[in-house]
C-alpha cells in the first residue's frame, strides 16, 4: 500500500498519488479540489467521473482532450442537442472510452442540467459539508461516500441524472472542492484551503 505522502518532481510533499506520474502531479497541484463554480466545469467533471468508473483516472486524464473535442467542449445546451448519430459518431471514436451506457447518460445529463430549475452550480453546492473536517492523515481517513454525495445523488437521479451513484458523486465533490481532501503535510492543502475560502464570501 502507498505511503500517505511522496514528494513531487520539485520535491515537496504530496498527496502519494500526486507524484505518481507527471500526468496526476499537474491534475494535483493545479486543478484537483479547488473550487469549481461554473457549470460547464461541473458538467465536465461529473461526465469525467461518470466515465472513470471501473477504469483509473489516469485513463480519463490522458484522454480528457479527446474528450472535450467529442462532447462540444462540455458545452451543456450542445451536448443536450446530441442525437442517435452523435451517439454513433462516439461509440467510433477511438479517442474516448467507447461505453454506450456512458455515453447515452453523458446526453442525459447534458438535458437533465438543460432543464433544471436552478443553475448547476447551485445544485451542486448546496449539498457542501458545512464546516470544515479536519485535514485526512491517513487514506483510510478518506471516504468513498458520505451522508452529502449520498444525498446528492439521489438528487441529481431525481432530476434525471444518469451514472451518478453515492461514489461517483463524492469523487466529483472531491475534484470540485466542495471538501478539500488533501492530506495532512501535502503542500497544495493550504491553497486549496484559502481558495475554498474565498468561494466562501462570494
Amino acid at each position: 500500500m502507498p505511503t500517505a505522502l511522496a514528494n513531487g518532481s520539485d520535491g515537496r510533499p504530496r498527496c502519494w498519488w500526486g507524484a505518481s506520474t507527471p500526468d496526476y502531479e499537474r491534475y494535483h497541484d493545479e486543478e484537483w479540489g479547488r473550487p469549481v463554480r461554473d457549470d460547464r466545469g461541473l458538467y465536465e467533471r461529473m461526465v469525467l467521473e461518470g466515465f472513470q468508473s471501473g477504469l483509473s483516472w489516469l485513463t480519463i486524464l490522458r484522454k480528457r482532450e479527446n474528450f472535450r473535442a467529442a462532447f462540444a467542449n462540455f458545452e451543456i445546451d450542445a451536448v443536450a442537442r446530441f442525437g442517435d448519430r452523435d451517439v454513433a459518431r462516439l461509440l467510433a471514436d477511438a479517442g474516448i472510452v467507447r461505453h454506450r451506457g456512458k455515453i447515452e447518460a453523458a446526453i442525459a445529463n447534458a438535458r437533465a442540467a438543460a432543464a433544471l430549475d436552478t443553475s448547476l452550480s447551485e445544485l451542486i453546492w448546496s449539498f457542501a459539508p458545512a464546516g470544515r473536517p479536519r485535514a485526512p492523515r491517513a487514506l483510510e481517513d478518506l471516504p468513498a461516500i458520505t451522508p452529502e454525495s449520498t444525498a446528492l445523488s439521489k438528487e441529481l437521479k431525481r432530476r434525471g441524472f444518469r451514472f451518478v451513484g453515492p461514489t461517483t458523486a463524492y469523487a466529483t465533490m472531491q475534484a470540485c472542492g466542495l471538501v478539500n481532501d488533501h492530506l495532512a503535510g501535502c503542500w497544495v492543502r493550504a491553497e486549496v484551503e484559502a481558495a475554498r475560502r474565498a468561494n466562501d464570501r462570494h
